[in-house]
């Protein structure tokens, strides 16, 4: 969820986001042949970082655009989960250019190749200088929304490695200690590995539609039935449609002095309450009497 802002603002914000998606993907290029044409390493390690998180802001531009398409027939959630498909793919392709660059490192580990240090410093130092462009064009707009903020620390990675690449290349410009190159390497890639690590769990959650982690049924249970009118809550599923727009649905057991007709507001309150304490965005009930013989909490979808 992000609070809302005003067209011009937002128009803002697009265009930076656009500005700091190219400035990464040049930044990416231009390091990627600068590591070629050095021999360094870590130097194209850190073109594989700037490039993963110049894809991942190309994926928040794009799907920032597409998932304000209109639900349709054939489509009832919309385009949102194209953000869920694309993050996935990119991070198994990460993952498989980061076990290719471990294994590089630890054979140039063993037996270091010469590298022209100096073309790594200058052009770690321009992915320095565009990777700090960068965090001044999104900074303001990190506070308001959470798919730029996380754009946002993924920069703020790329000054850090950069600078981890800038010190390796010093210290193999002055001191020919050659082995720091894969050192670098390797722990450019195991940060990389971390950070993927955890996109895959939040889209393989996502994707198996499981419930939210900081979600407790059994508590929203107990609130619930604390609402006037309401003797039970049951047949209880939460998901997420993306990674912040969380679906409840439930079947709601009235008290015995409780009609169905009766019970509009109960739905409003019950609505407010998840949107409140859990940020539950979107919320379908079910409202009965007596109707189900299965009543608990979790039950088979073949069953009522």
């Amino acid at each position: 969820m992000h609070k809302a802002i005003g067209p011009l603002s937002e128009k803002k914000e697009n265009r930076n986001l656009f500005i700091t998606v190219l400035l990464n993907l040049g930044i990416a290029i231009a390091e990627l042949l600068g590591g070629l044409l050095s021999n360094s390493l870590s130097l194209i390690s850190d073109a594989v970082h700037n490039l993963s998180d110049g894809l991942a802001m190309l994926i928040t531009f794009v799907t920032l655009r597409v998932s304000k398409r209109a639900s349709n027939e054939r489509k009832t959630f919309g385009y949102k989960r194209i953000q869920i498909l694309a993050a996935l793919f990119n991070a198994v392709t990460l993952l498989a250019i980061c076990l290719f660059l471990l294994t590089e490192a630890y054979e140039r580990f063993m037996v270091p190749k010469l590298v022209n240090s100096l073309p790594v410093v200058i052009v770690a130092t321009i992915g320095l200088l565009a990777n700090l462009a960068g965090v001044f064009l999104l900074k303001d707009f990190s506070r308001s929304n959470l798919n730029i903020k996380a754009a946002y620390l993924h920069l703020i990675g790329d000054t850090l490695s950069s600078v981890a690449v800038i010190v390796g290349g010093i210290m193999m410009y002055y001191f020919q200690v050659y082995w720091i190159d894969p050192v670098v390497t390797a722990l450019i890639s195991l940060y990389i590995i971390r950070e993927t690590y955890h996109v895959l769990a939040e889209t393989y959650h996502i994707l198996m539609q499981s419930t939210p982690s900081h979600i407790i049924l059994d508590q929203i249970r107990n609130e619930v039935i604390l609402l006037k009118g309401v003797k039970d809550l049951h047949h209880v599923h939460v998901w997420s449609l993306t990674d912040n727009e969380i679906h409840f649905e439930g079947h709601i057991e009235l008290q015995d002095d409780m009609y169905v007709s009766e019970s509009e507001q109960l739905h409003c309150d019950i609505r407010d309450m998840l949107l409140a304490r859990y940020g539950i965005t979107h919320v379908t009930l079910q409202v009965e009497k007596n109707f189900c013989k299965n009543t608990s909490l979790i039950v088979p979808l073949n069953e009522c």
